[in-house]
Parts: C-alpha cells; structure tokens; sequence
C-alpha cells in the first residue's frame, strides 16, 4: 500500500486511479481532490513541509 502525502490515506497502487509523478517518485491519492493539491505545489508535500489535512476528516477528498 501507498499513502496518500495529502491525507495519509493508504491508497492501493495496483487499483488506484489518480497518481502523479514528481522528480521520478510517483504517488498515489484517494481522491481527484487530493491528486489536484499536491499538482499545485508537489515540493510542498515531498519535502517535508506539508501538513496533511488527517485527522478529523479530510475535506479534499469528502472525509474519509
């Protein structure tokens, strides 16, 4: 399983069906929602300094 870097959603590579790729990583995410905010600013999510919206919900991809 991967983790969703938006929501920490575990998200299953074989099945999932948005995905990115930022300097030759790909990632995974739940959601059209989540896959569009890491596109506006992937070194934000990858470098450690995202904060992920878990916890309590997720409103990027209609709370989990």
């Amino acid at each position: 399983m991967a983790l969703d870097p938006i929501c920490n959603w575990e998200v299953d590579p074989e099945t999932a069906e948005w995905s990115s790729e930022h300097r030759g990583t790909k990632y995974y995410f739940c959601a059209p929602g989540c896959k569009q905010i890491f596109d506006q600013d992937p070194e934000k999510w990858t470098s450690g300094g995202g904060q992920q919206y878990a916890g309590g919900g997720c409103s990027c991809c209609g709370g989990h």
